[in-house]
């Protein structure tokens, strides 16, 4: 593969995935505008966020990055019918697996609900029932949506980046359509969009099967647990559960603790992460997607240098866009909330609030994205257990980071434990403690970022192209010269909820616009041009 065709096959994947978290985007703000941030939103979330984090597993986590390196071996080194065997057999095995794990979530989902999320779950009858009831209607999405993951990977082994990135559209667009117009039928408004991730499901699937038709891969599904293959991509999948999706791991260890907080803190912490998984999506994962398959050929066949140069660039490339994104996201995050989001039953206390989380969740924003490239540097090698204790040791971090820095703003903002209170009440009662929960996140990323760097540096799978020294200078300089530009701009606007949308917008617009172009400008004036941004 020609070098080049990294950065076209990233800038595909980036396209379509921003059209996608674009739609992500305005749903959210429909969501927010129509039903606002209470216990019902909490509800619905919860029900969506237990079978999303076991499709990161199942999907984009584990189950990809030990499939996509078998998959690349099988297609350059064996013949098209064995590469066809694989693929049918690992969707047989796949979907038997997805079906049992789906009807066990079904049938006991006020288990998964109590276990996940207990605290306020527990002693508000009707809220619990909500959730379980909500979660019996996404929980088939994982079977669907991984599989259609699964298929996502096959065509990325081919170089088919944009059909699987836009495909999530149909997700927004469903759920979208269900809170706009089809809410008023159900007598819990909120349950119709339990009902749209369901369809959103099935049509997803649906959108893949001419494209593998299109290849030769579209088979009859066979159940496989005996084939070779099968059974490495299951070795190899196993411990990755761990590694591959830290970040899932911690934000359902987020929402168990925010059950315990005041009611409102899950939609909250659920629009920040929707909001930093908008540049995460279109250039984390793009990158991570792109570069796995590139990395996996390399390894194959034995082209250490190729190997090296390819994650030289994604390190580079991911630098360049996740550092102005961070200082973007925290010094605006209050003014983005206000624009996208207040709204409707969206208030400004809202907008404070999710202001709060964002901010302290966007400071991790650089390691949630290098760890996307890096990762796949150990999984192209079929190496699971370095990325396992990485994951294993950040998130271990993020459950004692989120006690410590919940329990520091509780004393900070409302002092010590007198006798006879309850640290139940006291935590229900005060808004803010859930920016701890982000913050932990956030922190618990650097370490699972120091970790997998030293694991390549302590494996010599990497070297450092000539260059470094002066990239790093011109990103400071840049930086530096967008976040002044941004400071500025706050102080002479410093009032974002008591002014009207269109002032919002115009103002949100005027920052964004000067920032970028202080931080373009003098990334050119200090010499950097488009073809550096080709892998070398």
């Amino acid at each position: 593969m020609k070098t080049p065709s990294l950065l076209r096959s990233m800038l595909s994947f980036s396209a379509m995935t921003f059209v996608s978290r674009l739609l992500g985007l305005v749903r959210e703000q429909v969501i927010a505008g129509v039903f606002g941030a209470n216990w019902m939103t909490d509800a619905f979330l919860v029900a969506f966020r237990i079978p999303n984090f076991m499709r990161r597993l199942f999907a984009e986590g584990s189950f990809s990055t030990a499939f996509v390196p078998v998959l690349t071996e099988v297609k350059e080194t064996r013949s098209p019918a064995e590469l066809r065997e694989l693929v049918d057999r690992t969707v047989g095995t796949l979907g038997g697996v997805l079906l049992l794990v789906t009807a066990l979530g079904v049938f006991g989902a006020d288990q998964l609900t109590a276990i996940f999320a207990p605290g306020a779950y527990l002693e508000q009858p009707e809220k619990f029932r909500l959730t379980s009831d909500l979660l019996r209607i996404t929980f088939p999405f994982l079977m669907l949506v991984s599989l259609t993951a699964l298929a996502g990977g096959v065509l990325n082994s081919f170089h088919k980046f944009a059909l699987p990135a836009v495909t999530p559209v149909v997700l927004n667009l469903c759920m979208i359509a269900a809170a706009l117009w089809l809410a008023p039928y159900f007598a819990i408004p909120i349950t119709s969009l339990a009902w749209a991730v369901l369809v959103a499901g099935v049509l997803q699937l649906l959108l893949q099967l001419p494209a593998l038709r299109a290849i030769g891969l579209l088979g009859l599904p066979r159940w496989g647990w005996s084939h070779p293959q099968v059974r490495k991509i299951l070795r190899l999948m196993i411990p990755t559960l761990f590694g591959s999706s830290v970040a899932q791991v911690n934000l359902l260890l987020d929402t168990l603790i925010a059950s315990f907080l005041i009611v409102g803190s899950q939609s909250w912490l659920g629009y920040s992460d929707r909001l930093l998984e908008f540049p995460l999506g279109v250039f984390g994962v793009a990158l991570g997607t792109v570069i796995l398959p590139s990395l996996s050929r390399h390894h194959v066949n034995t082209d250490r240098a190729g190997f090296s140069r390819a994650l030289d660039w994604g390190l580079r490339t991911t630098l360049l866009i996740s550092l102005p994104a961070m200082l973007g996201l925290v010094l605006l995050a209050k003014p983005i909330v206000a624009t996208l989001f207040q709204h409707g039953r969206f208030t400004a206390h809202d907008v404070d609030m999710v202001g709060l989380s964002l901010a302290a969740l966007s400071f991790g924003l650089p390691a949630f994205a290098l760890v996307k490239v890096l990762a796949p540097a150990f999984y192209a090698r079929q190496d699971t257990k370095t990325p396992v204790r990485a994951g294993v040791a950040a998130m271990l971090a993020n459950m004692a980071l989120n006690v410590l820095f919940v329990g520091a703003l509780l004393l900070a903002w409302q002092g010590p434990a007198r006798e006879g209170d309850d640290l139940l009440a006291r935590l229900a009662a005060i808004p803010g403690l859930h920016m701890g929960i982000a913050l932990a996140s956030s922190v618990a990323s650097y370490l699972n970022l120091w970790l997998l760097w030293r694991g390549v540096r302590s494996e010599n799978i990497f070297q450092r192209e000539p260059g470094w020294g002066v990239h790093l200078a011109r990103l400071a300089m840049a930086c530096a010269g967008m976040t002044a530009i941004l400071f500025a701009g706050l102080l002479v606007w410093p009032d974002w909820t008591g002014i009207g949308t269109l002032a919002r917008v115009l103002r949100l617009a005027v920052l964004i616009g000067a920032a970028s172009a202080a931080y373009a400008g003098i990334l050119l004036a200090m010499g950097l041009r488009p073809r550096d941004l080709h892998a070398r």
